[in-house]
């Protein structure tokens, strides 16, 4: 009887620990073109939702050198949507390659190439970007936490 207990309370731990794994490189592609959807000259606001469900509520985010605090923050899922709405669809050609997605433990790492071409909202200036970018994306309960970006 003590045998049958131990087996069903392993595999009752097991189970529960199987759940919550989820495969981190899946993961990582999932988020790029989720992301990626955001910058396209047609991305809307749904394509805006979906990229932030992948993210925890009080989400970290460093973009170097324009954000270079990577707290967490209470409101952070909702500034991120403030602020990518603001540059939401302003891409006239955007295009982005997915190079490499490196799991880790609780950490995926992502790098790809991009190239833009956009009226800035502010300045009302064409702008043409082209750059390599490696994220740092730490993950927690199946969503990401923290973002750490690197652009060259």
């Amino acid at each position: 009887m003590k045998r049958l207990f131990l087996f069903l309370l392993f595999l009752s731990v097991s189970m529960s620990i199987n759940a919550d794994e989820i495969d981190l490189t899946e993961f990582g592609k999932s988020y790029f073109s989720a992301w990626k959807a955001t910058q396209t000259p047609n991305a809307t606001k749904q394509d805006l939702e979906h990229y932030l469900s992948f993210l925890k509520d009080d989400i970290g985010h460093q973009h170097l050198p324009y954000a270079p605090d990577d707290s967490r923050l209470s409101d952070g899922k909702n500034s991120m949507r403030n602020g990518m709405s603001y540059y939401l669809g302003s891409h006239v050609d955007y295009s982005a390659e997915l190079l490499q997605v490196v799991p880790s433990y609780n950490v995926v790492v992502i790098t790809y190439s991009t190239k833009s071409s956009g009226i800035h909202p502010q300045t009302k200036e064409m702008m043409h970007q082209s750059y390599d970018t490696m994220e740092v994306l730490e993950i927690e309960d199946g969503k990401v936490s923290v973002i750490r970006k690197y652009s060259e």
